[in-house]
Formats: C-alpha cells, sequence, structure tokens
C-alpha cells in the first residue's frame, strides 16, 4: 500500500504473517539473533498451526548433498530451478536435524516413508523424519508441531491471533515494505515492521477463484488442510510487484469426501475393504483406485505420488472429472468406517474439526450422504449415473477381478476383489489437495522478487507460499522447506538495520 500511516497501532522489528511450521521457523530464528518478533496469525488461538499441524509432522532432511542435487533437479524436471536456490535447498535441508535437536526434539527416521520416485537419480538422499519414536511408528501426528509452537513460547513471542494480514505498506519512493495493514475484531490496524515482514501464510486451498484460475485442470477443490490457507499472501505480495511461480502445483489432487456444512474434506487412505471402483459422472473408471500405499512382499508401493500418475511415458496430474463417485458393495460396508479408524491420524478434520464417522458407515447411509440400493441400476439412478453405463463398467471391473489383472488402470492384483455382494453403495467425491506450491517467487536469501528478479526490499517468504517444488513431490519435502527457509528468512529478516 503506497499510503505511509500516520498512526502506526502496533510495531517489532519483524512481522511474520503466518503461525505454521514456516512461520514457528522463522520467528524462532528471528527472535534468537536478537530481533522482536511479532506473529500475525488468521486463524482463532487453538487451530493455529496450518498444514504443518495436521500434515503428519513428518520432514525431509536429504543426505547426502550430491544427491539431494540431483534429486530436486530431477523433481521439479522442465520446470528450472535456479543453481542457488537448489545449492541452498540441499544445505539448508540437510540442518533441518540438527536444529530439531537444538529445540529438544528427537529426529527418529521414519522408515516405512521409502522414495516416491525411485527412477530417478539421487534417490539414496531421501531420508524422512518424525519427532520421537510414537510418533515415528504412528505417522507423526502433532508432535514436531508441538515442539515449535512450544519453543514459540518458550521465548515469549507475541501472537496476535484472529488478525490476518491484509495488505503490506510499502515506502513509495524506494519500495521497502514498512509493515502490515492487519484487521483485528472487525479494525484495521497498521503494524509498523522496522525491519522486514515475512509471509509464511500458506497458498490458496480454499480458495475457489483462485483454483479455477490458476489450476487449469480443476473446477473446484477443498483442503485437507488447514481451511485458513486462502491465498492472502499472494495477493499481498501481488500489490506490492512480486513475480509468481509454481502456481500450478499442488500435493494431489486426489479423491475425498467433503462435509457437507464444512469447507474441509475427509478422504481415506486405504478403503476398509477392495470391493470398490472410482467412477465418473459418465459412470466410467477413470484412475487407478489404489491412491495410497500397497503393502506388497517388496515393501510399500505408491502408485499415485500425491497426485501425479506415469502415463503417456511421463508424470502427469491425476486426472478430475467434473463429477466423481465411489462405488462399493456391502463386503466393503461391513469391514469399516471407509473415513477414519486410521491410528495415523492426518488432516484437519480428522485432529482439529472432528467428525466421529460411524465404524458400520451406517450413520452417513441415514444422512444421506452414502447412498444405497438393492442393484446398481438403482444406485445409478439415485446418483444421476447412466445405468447402462455404470453396469457395464462394474461387469468389466469384475471380470477383471476374475482374470486377477487389470488391463485398463493396471491395479495391483491383490486388491482386485468383485463388487458383487448387494446392497451397493455410492458416495460423492470432491479434488482434494494436501496444499498449493505456488506463490511469491523467492531467492537464494529467502528474499520476494519482482519479474526483473531484483528483490523487494525487506520483504521475505518460507513454506507453501511460493514453494520450491515446480513438479514432482516427494513426502516430507514441504515440512522440511517450512523449517529450512524459515530459518533463512528469520535470519535475514533479522540482519537488516531498522529503516
Amino acid at each position: 500500500m503506497k499510503i505511509i500511516p500516520e498512526k502506526w497501532h502496533e510495531e517489532a522489528d519483524v512481522i511474520v504473517v503466518g503461525y505454521g511450521g514456516a512461520g514457528a521457523a522463522a520467528a524462532i530464528t528471528a527472535h534468537d539473533e536478537g530481533a522482536r518478533v511479532l506473529i500475525l496469525e488468521k486463524a482463532p488461538k487453538g487451530e493455529e498451526g496450518g498444514n504443518t499441524r495436521v500434515s503428519g509432522n513428518v520432514w525431509l532432511t536429504p543426505d547426502p548433498p550430491e544427491k539431494a542435487a540431483s534429486y530436486l533437479r530431477a523433481m521439479c524436471e522442465d520446470y528450472a530451478i535456479p543453481e542457488k536456490m537448489i545449492q541452498v535447498w540441499v544445505d539448508e535441508m540437510g540442518k533441518n536435524n540438527k536444529w530439531v535437536k537444538s529445540l529438544g526434539g528427537e529426529p527418529v527416521e521414519q522408515k516405512s516413508l521409502t522414495v516416491e520416485f525411485p527412477d530417478l537419480p539421487g534417490i539414496e538422499c531421501v531420508h524422512v523424519y518424525a519427532n520421537g519414536k510414537e510418533a515415528a511408528t504412528a505417522g507423526g501426528n502433532e508432535a514436531l508441531w508441538l515442539l515449535l509452537k512450544n519453543s514459540v513460547e518458550e521465548r515469549k513471542i507475541r501472537t496476535l491471533f484472529g488478525t490476518p494480514g491484509k495488505r503490506l505498506i510499502q515506502n513509495p519512493g524506494n519500495n521497502e515494505i514498512l509493515g502490515v495493514w492487519a484487521n483485528r475484531s472487525g479494525k484495521d490496524m497498521a503494524i509498523k515492521a522496522k525491519k522486514a515482514v515475512v509471509l509464511t501464510c500458506g497458498g490458496f486451498e480454499n480458495n475457489q477463484e483462485m483454483i479455477r484460475n490458476y489450476l487449469t485442470s480443476l473446477s473446484q477443490g477443498y483442503p485437507k488442510g488447514t481451511p485458513y490457507n486462502t491465498g492472502d499472501g499472494i495477493k499481498m505480495a501481488l500489490d506490492v510487484g512480486a513475480d509468481l511461480w509454481h502456481m500450478h502445483n499442488i500435493a494431489g489432487p486426489q479423491y475425498s469426501f467433503k462435509l457437507p456444512d464444512r469447507d474441509v474434506v475427509m478422504y481415506p487412505r486405504r478403503m476398509p475393504g477392495n470391493s470398490y471402483i472410482y467412477v465418473s459422472g459418465a459412470g466410467e473408471r477413470f484412475v487407478f483406485e489404489q491412491a495410497y500405499a500397497i503393502l506388497t512382499a517388496e515393501g510399500l508401493k505408491y502408485p499415485v505420488k500425491h497426485g501425479k500418475i506415469w502415463r503417456y511415458g511421463q508424470w502427469v496430474p491425476s486426472p478430475t472429472p467434473p463429477s466423481m463417485y465411489c462405488i462399493f458393495d456391502e463386503k466393503t460396508r461391513r469391514k469399516g468406517p471407509i473415513y477414519g479408524g486410521d491410528p495415523y491420524k492426518i488432516g484437519w478434520v480428522e485432529i482439529l474439526d472432528l467428525y466421529d464417522w460411524s465404524i458400520d458407515n451406517s450413520k452417513e447411509i441415514e444422512k444421506g450422504w452414502i447412498k444405497r440400493a438393492s442393484t446398481i441400476g438403482e444406485l445409478a439412478r439415485n446418483l444421476n449415473l447412466p445405468s447402462d453405463k455404470l453396469k457395464e463398467t462394474v461387469d468389466r471391473y469384475n471380470h477383471y477381478c476374475k482374470q486377477g489383472k487389470d488391463p485398463d488402470f493396471d491395479r495391483d492384483p491383490q486388491t482386485l476383489e468383485p463388487l458383487n455382494e448387494p446392497p451397493y453403495y455410492g458416495i460423492p467425491l470432491m479434488p482434494t489437495f494436501i496444499n498449493t506450491q505456488g506463490g511469491p517467487r523467492r531467492d537464494e536469501k529467502a528474499q520476494i522478487l519482482n519479474p526483473f528478479d531484483e528483490p523487494i526490499p525487506r520483504l521475505y517468504s518460507s513454506g507453501e507460499l511460493g514453494s520450491i517444488y515446480g513438479f514432482l513431490y516427494q513426502g516430507g519435502g514441504n515440512v522440511g522447506e517450512c523449517m529450512a527457509f524459515g530459518r533463512i528468512a528469520g535470519r535475514n529478516a533479522a540482519a537488516q538495520k531498522p529503516w
């Protein structure tokens, strides 16, 4: 904003906008470098933490460095990353475990999370960690987030909850960022940043207009992480002249159920049984349904790599028809809840905005969320699907089950179980993603750049807001990057001379 306020309502050396993993890392580091830090958090107290809190809390610490550089280059494929960015990612990501230990944490390698792209060079670098032995076996849960949160509180870093940043305050003479306009209890506040502002407010997973504009393969999508990520940081950065990158890239899509009264989704990591298929609104299968890890004799296999599948001799985003449904039979219905029931807690609905899905799915059938019918044709009519086509699709799938081979989508033979025991069930699915990766482009110092590769003075970023990942994504990479670039941003912001 090109008008300098006559009156400042608050001030600090460094303002951090967003209190997730990236914001915590930036705030802790800037504080430890001697800066007075203020965190602005959009969510009310108790709902902070961003995607880091609900993502499983595992992080990537790549090693050895030369392998890490090769792996990152290969993951980005044609989306070239400047070599300086690759090297700083390698160097700072490699320090994640040491930093977690300095906060009192206990990095434990999570052996079950394997390399997602074993055909790429540099795979020896992939090492994923959780905070503590218990977290390593349970998938991390909130163990890392609680360590970061406690570290912020131990330092008495002030946080204003329910206070979203709205616009940046920019000096019209030299383009320096002087502070942030924020909103608290309906009132605008001008908050001075004597040294710098660090944007760590995530992506645009819950902004339908941005999804349509930037994710051109989707007409809609919903977060399985925090509902507070609505692209605020992207708007703020654009307003002061920032360039954008990686706006097309997401950690997804996946296929989930949207709770009717909420903006977030529930999603099955594994259906309780194998007698099910995914179909489009045309009544046809459109994807390999085993979207999550399958345990085989060779170990865990990931047929879908954070929303990317192997087609046409290359990795491409998973298809997302405008309407999608999961069709299953009584065998799968009886085996357990199609959502929840897994000790590995992940996602907003499972950790914060709790919904207790019934153990046998009966409550959701009664609510009409799951449609039930005695025949496939009747189910198709209940779901407004073409009945002849859905029956043909189910018959075709059942034939593949008898053959023990799926020539259409190469579904793992051990998961081919016929869909043949009535009653039959259907539930609508929505495209969902862990996070978007795009946002303002940053450099190796975590400075936000304009379209001419020039840093916008006193403005930094970290985390999923302008992430380094341009195409493929390795599990644990976002949380690892949040900590790494949070530290870089915090150090450099604290080193600025006050204006």
